[in-house]
């Protein structure tokens, strides 16, 4: 692995870990407030897709943990939760694009002034 490479997944891995770490400090709400209180509609949504993969690993170890808030307003929140979690693929898409962009083609590699070895 070079240095940049192992440079990355440090940094990566400490990034995870402190956000592990921030999010054990969140408060939580008692469910009849949930059900009863703020309804959460689009930007709501959003900010839950964005962080349902760290809800889901709460999910396995605490029953009190969801990851779709029940008191939404239905087809917006539903629609920033899948933007929110990529289900589109809208924020990954660029990315992958670049990727495809710099790899090499060498088929299409053209020598105009190529000098011809006998």
């Amino acid at each position: 692995m070079t240095r940049f490479l192992k440079f990355r997944f440090h940094t990566a891995v400490l990034l995870s870990l402190s956000l592990l770490i921030l999010s054990g400090c969140a408060k939580s709400e008692d469910i009849n407030a949930c059900l009863t209180g703020h309804t959460y509609g689009f930007f709501g949504g959003l900010w839950h897709g964005f962080i349902a993969p760290f809800d889901f690993i709460g999910m396995l170890f605490n029953d009190k943990i969801t990851m779709y808030a029940q008191n939404n307003n239905g087809g917006l929140y539903a629609l920033g939760f899948l933007l929110g979690s990529g289900g589109w693929g809208f924020f990954g898409s660029r990315g992958a694009r670049s990727i495809r962009r710099t790899k090499a083609k060498p088929e299409k590699e053209v020598f105009i002034d190529a000098e011809v070895v006998e």
